[in-house]
């Protein structure tokens, strides 16, 4: 059996797909760890920003934000609770149906954690320019825009 000639196969260094993921795996790397320093996923983050957003958040609002299904997203929830970072509270009006909050403690630590976010932004991004982040930024904005992505990367 001979093998097929590689010289139509291009390089893995050519591809901006390589250089995305090799470049995001060691941002979201980092950041993990500095979340998990703290006791925390990313995932528990990004629910932890969603809740800060509104006073009371539904569920509904929360499996969109974090692309995961209602038992996968009550996991979560309850890991934040657990933590007493976050409470399920009967909603206005309705017996049956729950919104979720970030507790005293939950709005508290986000600033710490979202610093953390910031500061690993500046730690791989730092060397660029105002222009140059803002037209990264505005490439990463339009692939997205261009792809209808829609699911908030937790993992």
């Amino acid at each position: 059996m001979s093998l097929a000639p590689t010289s139509n196969v291009s390089p893995l260094e050519a591809h901006l797909g390589f250089w995305l993921r090799y470049v995001s795996n060691q941002v979201s790397g980092r950041f993990e760890q500095q979340l998990e320093a703290q006791g925390f996923t990313v995932t528990e983050w990004v629910a932890m920003r969603t809740l800060f957003e509104r006073a009371h958040t539904s569920h509904a609002e929360l499996i969109s934000a974090l692309g995961m299904t209602k038992g996968a997203a009550s996991k979560v929830v309850s890991k934040l609770e657990h933590k007493g970072m976050a409470v399920r509270q009967a909603a206005e009006g309705s017996a049956r149906e729950q919104v979720l909050a970030l507790t005293a403690a939950g709005r508290a630590l986000l600033p710490v954690l979202a610093a953390l976010a910031d500061e690993n932004d500046r730690f791989f991004f730092g060397h660029l320019d105002e222009a140059q982040r803002g037209e990264l930024m505005a490439l990463m904005q339009g692939l997205v825009c261009h792809h209808q992505l829609k699911v908030v990367p937790i993992k």
